[in-house]
């Protein structure tokens, strides 16, 4: 497929100097498999916090707001056919993507939306409350795809996560139409889950899984699975290949002791995972309320 078949994507997310989360994760792995990106930092750090104390500079409200104004105007918008957001770093930027998202539609219903919702993991919020509330209220409602792990989707349903059939009812209050969740609730002893659902088709994705991995794998998740079903890919098959490159780069960067992520040295994982996946289909809240 041709990059103008492909189509650019947009992506709004973080942006660090060291390091493979956010922009830096999205944007190499949709350049890695052949989309023209477009990439807009919301804030900018020297390294994720998790290394410890880091400057974060955010941009500001009236100058984010002007950057989508730029971009609404821009002669090329028309090439784009996705757009991605993840981390934000003020609630007022939220309407801002919002804007953004509805101005291309207009041009395009077809845009493709993948709202990657970082707020939180299971020690809570790590964003301010205002900024999860923006996410939830303006940025979900617009989503085509929406990409929580399982604690930010507890906390954007309101509700404990404890199994899978929870999830699938919480997945389905939100309102996206495709929901991707991460660290769903394995099968098997020792591992995690991508639990996918749309329409009415619920499947899972389990993979061993890796102690203390690097920052990112969110990131990565989100960008590989929107490439895989932009390239037409049945659902499935997009499940089964995001979960198998994220899992072999993770895998891969831990052998090696890394604190990020070695995306440029797994590459051809992105393009060509090896691993093994377990692929589960499970019995979606709809046909259990038909029978």
């Amino acid at each position: 497929m041709s990059e103008v078949e492909m189509g650019a994507i947009l992506v709004i997310s973080s942006h660090v100097v060291r390091g493979t989360v956010g922009n830096r994760a999205a944007v190499f792995a949709l350049e890695s498999l052949g989309h023209p990106v477009w990439a807009v930092p919301t804030v900018i750090l020297p390294w994720h916090p998790g290394h410890g104390r880091a400057t974060r500079v955010v941009i500001g409200a009236g100058e984010f707001d002007a950057l989508v104004d730029d971009l609404i105007g821009a002669p090329w918008r028309g090439e784009i056919k996705a757009v991605l957001s993840g981390y934000i770093g003020e609630a007022a930027q939220a309407s801002s993507i919002a804007r953004l998202v509805r101005a291309l539609r207009a041009e395009n219903p077809e845009i493709v939306y993948l709202c990657d919702p970082v707020c939180g993991d299971e020690g809570g919020l790590y964003v301010p409350l205002a900024t999860a509330e923006a996410i939830r209220d303006e940025l979900l409602p617009l989503a085509s795809i929406a990409t929580p792990n399982r604690f930010e989707l507890a906390w954007l349903a309101g509700a404990p996560l404890e199994t899978n059939a929870a999830i699938m009812d919480a997945a389905l209050s939100l309102g996206p139409s495709r929901m991707l969740v991460t660290s769903a609730v394995a099968m098997m002893a020792g591992s995690t889950g991508n639990l996918y659902l749309s329409g009415r088709t619920a499947l899972l994705a389990e993979h061993r899984q890796v102690p203390n991995p690097p920052n990112g794998t969110g990131d990565l998740v989100a960008a590989v699975f929107l490439s895989r079903l932009l390239e037409g890919l049945s659902e499935e098959r997009a499940l089964q290949l995001a979960t198998a490159s994220v899992f072999e780069i993770v895998a891969r960067s831990a052998k090696r002791g890394a604190d990020e992520l070695t995306l440029e040295q797994d590459a051809a994982s992105l393009a060509t995972p090896m691993a093994m996946v377990q692929m589960r289909r499970l019995v979606h809240p709809a046909a259990k309320r038909t029978r």
